[in-house]
């Protein structure tokens, strides 16, 4: 099995192919056999998951399985409490309430990189960073429950899926999990699944048997 940590940059595809002169997956590596385990938009930078994997890709990705995803969002203007409560204990969108998240205002990350371009600064309008950890993933899930309490967001970065973090990868980098993040993934992704999700993860198991038929023998191995 293939587990591969990305740093995705700002305006860069989440796949491997998309229309002429968009930038992908392409740019960054070759990895024929993997998929994203999840999505980032193109506005967004951070952690992007790539597995060759379907059952593992089906448990990070499945929002039944609650893998908890944290983000740090550049929002527009100073959230007040009751902002972050309306965050914390739910928001209605379009497409249905949001579940509880965890959210709280954080001091810029010392890791963070420069933006290209960077966000547009205006003296008269503050920003306030926020960590928000989220166990769904919604299309464009951050940036719309902050924009539906006045707070647009500016810049965001996935830090964090599960256990795996950016910790020492620039944007544009990459590199293979190690064993000992493989392990960590697998205990935080054992709970059973729910009959809405059985289907898919099935399918994944599918794939991935498929794909390669030697991934038992590794997934005893790692037990």
């Amino acid at each position: 099995m293939r587990l591969i940590l990305i740093n995705k940059p700002f305006h860069l595809i989440s796949a491997f192919k998309a229309r002429a002169g968009q930038r992908t997956l392409a740019d960054l590596l070759h990895a024929p056999r993997c998929r994203t385990a999840g999505r980032l938009d193109f506005d967004s930078e951070g952690l992007l998951l790539l597995t060759d994997d379907g059952a593992l890709q089906a448990r990070l990705s499945h929002p039944q399985f609650k893998v908890p995803k944290t983000y740090f969002a550049q929002v527009e203007g100073t959230p007040g409490d009751e902002a972050l409560e309306q965050l914390r204990a739910g928001i209605s969108l379009a497409d249905g309430p949001t579940r509880p998240a965890c959210i709280s205002r954080a001091a810029e990350p010392p890791w963070l990189w420069p933006r290209q371009p960077p966000i547009r600064y205006r003296a008269a309008i503050p920003t306030t960073w926020l960590e928000v950890e989220l166990r769904e993933g919604r299309n464009r899930q951050v940036r719309r429950m902050t924009a539906a309490v006045g707070h647009p967001t500016l810049r965001l970065i996935r830090w964090a899926v599960g256990p795996l973090t950016l910790s020492g990868l620039r944007p544009g980098e990459w590199r293979d999990a190690t064993r000992t993040e493989l392990e960590a993934v697998r205990r935080d992704t054992v709970d059973p699944p729910t009959p809405a999700s059985r289907g898919s993860v099935r399918s994944g198991l599918a794939r991935s048997k498929r794909r390669a038929p030697h991934l038992s023998l590794q997934r005893k191995k790692l037990r």
